[in-house]
């Protein structure tokens, strides 16, 4: 997504040696006088080459508009025939890829986004305005859990700080009530670490799917793996957890080790359209070898996302990474929010637990706050971000010695840096 406007081709050897190129070029020379020399190092095709590609750009958004043959005749008229030539091609091309991907005009999301397309910092600020849209005000008339009210199922004898890291990120986003539903084990440990959490030692009891089953009416979405483990009991009862909460359509974010059941058992989510995952760059490969029958390529990090989205059904899927990548199967989402090259563990946590609660408010924004655009994409742009501006901001301060402990304190100043300036 970074830079925006026109591509620019580098220069190569050759270029127009005729009195008409040189003044299609604005050469200062009158049109009675010599033939300019090509000045050194293929200045000259550069600039022809520049000169195509911004007559270009201008046909591609002419024929965007049905005006393809008066788009052409002025590059034409503007170019040299090489440029005019390569502008054409180009024209073609976009045109092409316009049709491709039928691309509505009226949806900024889709305008910016589009598949394999430079996105500009300008493109990126339009779409976090679309998850501006969708925060909820707060106002005096409103009752607790109105906001969000979030369940994270995770949480064992080994991984007690994961499912804590989760939920008191969606509290801090803006969620008014957050659980966490773990180990007999681990909820005395998660309880000590905040008194705002409601914790419930339930996930190896053998009534645990019949225990959180009764909390899922109360609940906008569940955040499922952080600090799960892989003890086979605690997965079977997580199968029953997902299959009553795509019962009830409440959204799912799927994270850690939930990813981990998912890859033996793809058919749990499988076409669930309130479905998010969001996997590492280990976790994604195993889904892909799971789902796929074989890694994808990892050179084209929006096709082999997209792909995966598509064989699961349209599952919108967020590839965490150096950009995160996210996609529906339809759309391509490439998050550049500048964020920090420290990597402790916790963070995918503070984006799972941050996901739930923008999940939540992106489905029950009005249609118009989202201008048709995806709600899980929206709420996955903006978890993405918000993770990323936390990192930046406690790397700012503590360099090195970053931990998700640092990030999640800047929760709140992050928030209001991107949401609410």
């Amino acid at each position: 997504m970074i830079g925006g406007g026109p591509p620019v081709g580098g220069a190569s050897p050759g270029g127009p040696a005729s009195g008409d190129g040189a003044r299609a070029f604005g050469s200062r020379k009158s049109a009675q006088s010599r033939v300019p020399r090509r000045p050194r190092g293929g200045a000259w095709e550069s600039g022809s080459r520049r000169m195509a590609a911004g007559s270009a750009w201008e046909a591609a958004g002419a024929c965007r508009r049905g005006k393809v043959r008066a788009a052409l005749a002025r590059m034409a008229a503007r170019a040299g025939p090489r440029a005019a030539l390569a502008g054409a091609a180009a024209v073609a091309l976009l045109s092409a890829a316009l049709v491709l991907y039928e691309l509505p005009p009226g949806a900024v999301l889709q305008r910016a986004f589009s598949l394999h397309k430079a996105h500009s910092v300008e493109d990126m600020e339009n779409t976090l305005q679309l998850v501006r849209n969708i925060i909820p005000p707060l106002t005096t008339k409103k009752h607790k859990g109105q906001d969000g009210r979030i369940g994270v199922v995770g949480g064992c004898q080994e991984y007690t700080g994961a499912p804590y890291f989760a939920a008191i990120s969606a509290l801090k986003v803006g969620a008014d009530l957050s659980h966490v539903f773990c180990t007999r084990e681990a909820a005395p440990v998660i309880k000590s670490y905040s008194p705002e959490l409601i914790v419930h030692p339930v996930l190896d009891s053998p009534s645990a799917v019949h225990d959180v089953e009764e909390w899922l009416p109360r609940l906008h979405a569940l955040v499922v793996g952080p600090g799960l483990g892989r003890d086979n009991i605690l997965l079977e009862n997580v199968k029953g957890i997902l299959e009553a909460s795509k019962a009830r359509d409440i959204p799912v974010i799927i994270d850690a080790d939930g990813l981990w059941l998912i890859a033996q058992h793809p058919a749990l989510i499988q076409s669930y359209q309130k479905a998010v995952l969001t996997p590492n760059h280990v976790e994604f490969n195993r889904l892909s070898e799971a789902v796929l029958s074989h890694q994808v390529d990892g050179s084209d990090h929006h096709e082999a996302v997209r792909r995966l989205s598509q064989a699961l059904g349209n599952v919108t899927v967020v590839q965490k990474g150096e950009r995160d990548v996210i996609s529906d199967g339809k759309q391509v989402l490439e998050c550049t929010q500048e964020g920090s090259s420290r990597r402790c563990g916790g963070q995918g946590d503070l984006l799972s637990g941050t996901l739930g609660v923008l999940v939540h408010w992106a489905l029950h924004a009005a249609p118009e706050k989202t201008n048709g655009s995806s709600p899980l994409l929206l709420a996955a742009l903006g978890a993405c971000s918000l993770t990323r501006q936390c990192s930046l901001q406690a790397f700012q301060k503590h360099g090195r010695s970053t931990t998700t402990t640092d990030m999640i304190a800047e929760i709140g100043p992050a928030f209001s840096k991107l949401f609410e300036t």
